[in-house]
């Protein structure tokens, strides 16, 4: 009979998961702090990040360091790509790194691993609207959804969008801190908080396209270097 993962073997499959995470929480707060003010009471989705930070158990002085780096203490800079997926979905990767041009060979070879492939700047982002957002886990509870929509609307948001069991309000992202303290005043506090890019329209993808979108999604996402990834795809 065959036997199972080691104790030792389980541990460091963990250790590589948690390490993981931790690359990509680390990368979130350098982004963020770069992005905005190296002040979590100031900057919401700093404040986001950190939270998460410290829901996953990482050390005070391991996110220190990385707003450290955000704020130009060390090395490093945001990069962004344009590009295509299958079917020609539109994609716009984001990220932060210390070696452009490793970053790009990677994003470059995932693309075109996966059936898409690398664009110029410009080549797909007059396909999206920058907006602030905050989102909220509303689960399907019609009380919370409602309660959402309420505050959003009091508050003068753009728009209000519920799907995949979450409410999410929209802004113009110059607006996005002081709607989050105006919020926060009755209580809502988003799961995430930051600025980001929205497909003004999505496109359907379905069959083989629907499960190399999925595989190549998931291997950018992967990729160290990589913070962000938006799409406009209509997607289950």
């Amino acid at each position: 009979m065959g036997r199972g993962p080691s104790i030792e073997g389980r541990k460091n499959a963990e250790d590589a998961r948690r390490a993981k995470v931790f690359t990509k929480l680390i990368r979130e707060i350098t982004v963020a702090t770069r992005s905005g003010a190296a002040d979590p009471v100031a900057n919401a989705r700093l404040r986001v990040a950190m939270d998460r930070a410290l829901a996953a158990n990482m050390p005070r002085s391991t996110i220190h360091r990385a707003m450290h780096r955000g704020s130009g203490g060390s090395g490093g800079k945001t990069v962004r790509y344009e590009g295509y997926g299958p079917a020609k979905v539109a994609l716009i990767i984001d990220g932060f790194t210390d070696n452009a041009m490793r970053t790009v060979a990677d994003v470059r070879y995932t693309l075109v691993k996966h059936g898409g492939k690398l664009g110029t700047t410009g080549s797909v982002a007059f396909q999206f609207m920058r907006c602030g957002e905050l989102v909220f886990a509303t689960q399907g509870d019609a009380a919370m959804e409602d309660r959402v929509l309420e505050a959003g609307v009091a508050a003068g948001v753009d728009d209000v969008i519920n799907e995949h069991g979450e409410s999410t309000l929209l802004c113009a992202p110059e607006e996005l801190e002081s709607l989050q303290q105006r919020l926060a005043v009755t209580g809502l506090e988003p799961v995430h908080a930051g600025v980001s890019m929205r497909p003004m329209n999505r496109v359907t993808v379905v069959d083989a396209s629907h499960k190399a979108l999925l595989v190549l999604l998931e291997r950018l996402h992967a990729l160290d270097d990589v913070s962000k990834v938006y799409h406009n795809a209509l997607l289950p």
